[in-house]
């Protein structure tokens, strides 16, 4: 158990550290943040007309007809919408020691999780790599990868995260855990 609460706690460790690195001193996500020279007026008028919420425009709502719903995904075919996720208030200063432990945490328990399926069979250092990479990849295919199929957001950045964090994560798992 000694051996997995290491391997676990460095190699959150590690991936945290990648993603840290991956969202400010390399701006990988930047394509996924842009400005708008407008952005107080938009926000401006969301606050006065949105509650606090995750908004899909044009949606339809609940309950209407799948004939009023076809209706409305003609009318809107070739025309803008837009995804929003919208709080009335900025908390991020407030919450950073916070969301930063929390991410640290989940990156260890990911790690110990992935651990816990290593350690039942037996790999050498070259398995667990790829392991953990195709670890990864599979939860970038099935997270933001199917997202971006249906919602044409910008992944690449995730993608990268995804192989880069759980490859230099196998490094480490990779040399720990298959020493005997």
């Amino acid at each position: 158990m000694k051996k997995t609460i290491i391997a676990s706690v460095v190699g959150g460790i590690i991936l945290f550290m990648w993603q840290f690195l991956s969202w400010t001193i390399l701006d990988l996500h930047r394509p996924m943040q842009e400005y708008s020279p407008k952005q107080d007026e938009i926000l401006k008028y969301l606050n006065e007309n949105l509650d606090e919420g995750n908004y899909f425009l044009p949606t339809v709502p609940v309950g209407t007809s799948a004939e009023e719903n076809e209706k409305m995904m003609t009318a809107y075919a070739g025309k803008s919408w837009a995804e929003i996720r919208f709080h009335k208030t900025w908390n991020m200063n407030t919450n950073m020691g916070s969301n930063i432990g929390r991410g640290l945490l989940i990156d260890i328990l990911a790690v110990f999780l992935l651990c816990w399926f290593l350690l039942k069979n037996t790999f050498d250092f070259k398995t667990i790599l790829i392991s953990c990479v195709a670890f990864g990849l599979i939860s970038y295919l099935t997270t933001d990868y199917t997202t971006q199929i249906w919602y044409e957001t910008k992944s690449i950045p995730n993608l990268i995260d995804s192989i880069a964090g759980w490859g230099l994560c196998g490094v480490w798992l990779g040399w720990w855990l298959s020493r005997r």
